[in-house]
């Protein structure tokens, strides 16, 4: 059997686009992808990213934010960066890491201006179901890229 391939989320804070991706990774591709999520910064993991993925079935809420420097010694086959900003100041990987860019709207962001709680929330379904179709589609579509 083929070793699965380990890929690495980065994005800012590590506390809601990479987290997503990270679970919905582990759970849709359990034993073809080594998931791992990271930050340039650590902004602890975001509640309503936990709430929205728990409804999708996926429990994050044993994730922590981690910074990238905690994962730099594992040697990744890619590196998906999932914001602008983790995608212009990635540190460099060495060997054979492939770092590739996939942005994610920034449920936070979009949310900060909502009037209700669930208009909020369905800033970050949208961002979820949109990471969910991209993990769907792993790690196949990474070698085209």
């Amino acid at each position: 059997m083929e070793s699965p391939v380990r890929i690495l989320f980065l994005c800012t804070g590590n506390s809601c686009r990479s987290q997503m991706a990270e679970g919905w990774a582990k759970h849709l591709k359990p034993g073809a992808i080594e998931a791992y999520s990271a930050g340039i910064e650590t902004h602890g993991l975001n509640p309503l990213a936990v709430k929205v993925m728990a409804e999708a079935g996926v429990d994050i809420s044993s994730h922590r934010s981690k910074h990238v420097n905690e994962v730099k010694d594992i040697p990744f086959d890619y590196v998906v960066t999932v914001c602008g900003h983790a995608n212009e100041n990635c540190p460099f990987f060495p060997g054979k890491t492939k770092v590739v860019h996939v942005g994610f709207d920034d449920p936070p962001a979009l949310a900060k201006g909502a009037a209700t709680e669930d208009d909020a929330l369905n800033v970050y379904r949208r961002v979820r179901d949109e990471i969910r179709r991209f993990v769907e589609s792993l790690p196949e579509s990474l070698s085209a890229r």
